[in-house]
């Protein structure tokens, strides 16, 4: 991440998210992931993920540390890396107060009412390169 990275969600740890070993579900990871990603879309783009046609093309995380019910919440803060014509990039960085537990990253793809790629609108790249000024042109 870089330091200027702006947009952050809090997400509460529930006893839900938990597995047998009483650690977050490695699988819960992707949903914490998804719900920051789609809140960052919501208030950067100004548009629902439902609204725009992107799917997810490529998802990675890379686990530090294990979360646990006592951790209570995990932090996700979200930043655009890269913007191409169809595709977004996003990075990921989930941190408790123990300090940074898991980084990842997503692609995103814009795709039309067939499910074929598409050009990502010219607002949206306005909006993200406002957002994102790290972002080259």
């Amino acid at each position: 991440m870089t330091e200027d990275a702006r947009f952050q969600t809090e997400i509460p740890i529930r006893y839900r998210d938990l597995d047998p070993e009483n650690h977050v579900n490695n699988a819960v990871y992707g949903t914490y992931i998804e719900a920051a990603r789609s809140n960052y879309i919501d208030a950067v783009i100004g548009d629902s993920v439902t609204d725009g046609g992107m799917v997810i093309a490529h998802l990675e995380i890379d686990y530090r540390q294990p979360i646990t019910l006592d951790d209570e919440s995990v932090a996700i803060t979200v930043e655009t890396t890269e913007i191409g014509n169809s595709s977004v990039t996003m990075s990921f960085e989930l941190a408790t107060a123990a300090g940074v537990v898991a980084t990842g990253a997503s692609v995103l793809v814009t795709v039309d009412e067939n499910g074929k790629p598409r050009s990502i609108p010219e607002e949206w790249h306005d909006r993200i390169r406002q957002f994102e000024p790290a972002l080259e042109p």
